[in-house]
This record gives C-alpha cells, structure tokens and sequence, in this order.
C-alpha cells in the first residue's frame, strides 16, 4: 500500500497521516484533508477513505486531480443548495435505519430516515438501494465517528459477504450538489472504486469535498440528531488514531469490532418505508 502524500493544494493544508499495511489483506484507501483550525474548534488532518483489496490497481490519493477537476468545473455551475434541490425533487426513496448503541450505551435506540436522491446522483443511489434491499447494512457498525465532520459506516459485519462487493466498482457521478449537512455520500479509493461505504456530512462547512468528486447520492431527511448521537468516543481509525482498524474488520468482520469496540453504535434494522 502507498503512503499519502502532502499535497500543496491550499484547500488541504496540514500534515497528511500515512495508511497502515494490513497482513493478508491488501489494501488502498482514497483521502482528504478537513479544513483547517476554526473559530473554536482546532481540526487536524483527517482522512475520509474507503479501503478495498485491490492495491494494485488502485492509487492512494489526497484529491482527485486530472480528469475529476473538469467534473468540479462543469459540475460547479449547476450546484445548488441541498435544502433548495431537497424541497424541489420528487424522485427517490424514503429507508428507515434503526441505530442500537446511541452514545455507546446497550439500550439507547434511535431511528433516523434517508432519501434518495438519483436526480443527484443515479449511480450511487442506485447501488445504496440495492444494498438496503439485500439487506447489507443491518449490523453494520459506524466504525468512524468525527463529530462536527463526517459518519462513516458500510462494511458488512460478515467478511464473506463484504467480499463480495469489494470488486463491483461504480463509475463516478458529477457532483450535483454540495457536502454539506445531512447529505449522504460513497467514500471511495480513487475515481471509479466506490463499492459499499458510505459516511454522512456532520457540518456545512464540508463544501472543500465537492472539487475532490464526492457526490451526495441522497440525505437525512428525519433524525439528524440521532446521527449526532453514534458513539464517537474511539475517535479517527488506526494507524492515525486509536479507532478500528478498516483491514481488520474487512478480514475479521464484527467478530473483531464487538471484542475490541464494543461501544459502536450500529444497525439493527435498515428497510424501505
């Protein structure tokens, strides 16, 4: 696996954390850089990444330059607010996600509900809806909570079922519709890689996404304060923190997370209203 490099991009300022190689599992992972310190909030580095098994083929990024750039060029005239497009589209899907484990105490449930929106991005709301429909996400844990950023989740607690998807790769849609709160995007490992993650936009202030080709595919319409509510407490994913390893729970599923991150709020029902 490479290791991220600095990038001199003005919009990705601050130290760049390396990704750990991961024994028996081969891995690459797709990155950004938060903004940096505000107002009373001090933000480090932090990686969005998805990782998958093929290293090889894929190349560990910081930002999508090249042929994404014209995307974000093209795709910047017509970007509109998420709550304007929101009240406008007719199309998509409403899907329920009961959350066990709020706050990471046993007992604290909680329900919020996404729309899809495939006027924004078809072929990413189009592959969510499959998963939903097969079932992918009940027990999936949010494995990577940063609170006042993003929500990460999406791999499936059995590795043999995860394995499954790891090689059926989405081609990329332009971005429609900027990062901002509530939006639910694919984290990706390179343009054209994005499979079965997913994280949830926590701020406004995430836009600096846009221009890297992340593509909102749908929002959280009902419950964002349940979303707030995912235990945060194990903080960004190792090696760069003292969270879950994403190669260990790809090998290992919720075998690993249940003993080592016991405290993760997870999925206990995810299904169409």
């Amino acid at each position: 696996e490479r290791l991220l490099k600095p990038t001199n991009s003005t919009m990705m300022r601050g130290s760049i954390l390396s990704a750990a190689t991961i024994a028996a599992v081969a891995l690459s992972a797709s990155a950004f850089v938060s903004p940096t310190a505000s107002n009373n909030l001090a933000r480090t580095s932090l990686h969005l990444y998805e990782r998958s098994t093929q290293a090889d083929e894929e190349n560990v990024i910081v930002s999508r330059r090249g042929a994404l750039s014209k995307v974000a060029l093209t795709s910047a005239a017509a970007m509109l607010s998420s709550d304007k497009v929101l009240a406008d589209g007719e199309e998509g899907r409403l899907i329920d996600f009961t959350v066990e484990n709020l706050d990471g105490e046993p007992g604290k449930t909680g329900t919020f509900t996404v729309k899809t929106r495939p006027d924004w991005a078809p072929i990413g709301a189009e592959r969510f809806e499959t998963l939903v429909s097969e079932g992918f996400f009940e027990g999936c844990r949010a494995f990577r909570v940063l609170p006042g950023f993003i929500s990460q989740f999406g791999i499936n607690g059995n590795p043999e079922v995860q394995a499954k998807w790891r090689s059926k790769n989405l081609k990329d849609d332009p971005v429609a519709v900027s990062n901002s709160r509530g939006t639910l995007v694919f984290a990706t490992a390179g343009p054209g890689t994005r499979t079965t993650q997913l994280f949830i936009n926590l701020n406004d202030r995430n836009s600096f996404l846009d221009k890297q080709g992340f593509s909102p595919l749908g929002q959280v319409v009902e419950g964002m304060d349940v979303v707030e509510r995912f235990y945060s407490g194990y903080g960004e994913g190792a090696p760069s923190g003292r969270g879950p390893n994403q190669g260990l729970i790809q090998a290992k599923g919720n075998e690993y997370l249940e003993s080592s991150y016991p405290k993760l709020s997870y999925f206990s029902k995810v299904q169409f209203k």
